[in-house]
């Protein structure tokens, strides 16, 4: 028996990220083999939080579609620094 791999959806309420579980849903992709979390849920400038997510769950494939909501223009003077804990 084949079973396909074990996806994890980052950012899946965004607009690409919302659009790939669409597609993988559309294509049959079993629900219970793609994995999603919310900001609420796993908060991924939290490292600690992402290594034990990615311990517990053991995703075969990552698709990173998270991002900070703005558009362009407001985040062009946000410093990398407030996209990290320290």
């Amino acid at each position: 028996m084949n079973i396909p791999p074990k996806i994890y959806v980052a950012g899946h309420r965004g607009m690409v990220g919302s659009a790939i579980v669409r597609q993988l849903l559309a294509q049959g992709y079993p629900t219970d083999r793609i994995v999603i979390r919310t900001h609420a849920e796993l908060d991924l400038t939290d490292q600690a939080a992402v290594r034990a997510f990615f311990a517990a769950e053991k995703p075969d494939q990552v698709y990173l579609a998270a991002a900070k909501v703005g558009g362009f223009t407001p985040t062009i003077p946000i410093r990398l620094s407030s996209f990290t804990r320290t």
